[in-house]
């Protein structure tokens, strides 16, 4: 069956009713509580597509305390299955904002980029760590040689591509982290 591409009015209608979800859920946000381990996402100026929604909504699953959006305009949060509302969200218009936050706040600042030597599963993770994804095409909006503090941290990956979907590794990096903290409670007892 060959699928009918929407008309203006339709995509017009569609991207509406997107915005009235975006500005609903983003007022319910402000009543958002924190999740039950202390790691932040920063969403590095990316696409506000679906991949914003779907990390909110892995966020939401693996208990992120919040979620960082730099200079990410609205998106459409129907893909997040409600997370959105539920998933503390701070808006800001660049990264240093962002990162002046977390330093003050003692987190340990990651990078994450295919380009980086250091595997995250070689890497012990702090209790207070920040993971910072970028845009899938242009990566991080910032200079690292400007933030030296930031850490680089890559995902092991043995295809030939040497890409993951920033959703997909938005939910692996959350789960190496909780990974480690059961795993050191587990030692602990």
């Amino acid at each position: 069956m060959l699928r009918q591409r929407k008309s203006k009015r339709e995509r017009r209608e569609y991207r509406d009713q997107a915005l009235q979800r975006y500005t609903k859920q983003r007022q319910r946000n402000l009543l958002a509580r924190p999740g039950v381990h202390d790691f932040i996402l920063v969403l590095d100026h990316m696409k506000a597509g679906f991949n914003v929604a779907k990390i909110f909504r892995s966020a939401e699953a693996f208990g992120a305390h919040e979620v960082h959006l730099v200079d990410i305009g609205p998106f459409d949060p129907a893909p997040g299955k409600g997370s959105f509302k539920k998933v503390p969200a701070r808006f800001f218009d660049d990264f240093s904002q962002s990162h002046r936050d977390l330093v003050e706040r003692g987190y340990t600042i990651y990078m994450l980029s295919a380009e980086c030597e250091c595997p995250l599963t070689a890497s012990e993770l702090p209790l207070k760590s920040a993971f910072v994804l970028g845009h899938e095409e242009w990566g991080h909006s910032f200079n690292p040689e400007d933030f030296p503090d930031v850490a680089c941290l890559s995902i092991p990956q043995y295809g030939q591509i040497e890409s993951l979907n920033v959703a997909v590794a938005a939910s692996v990096v959350m789960y190496e982290y909780v990974r480690q903290r059961h795993c050191q409670a587990v030692v602990a007892t």
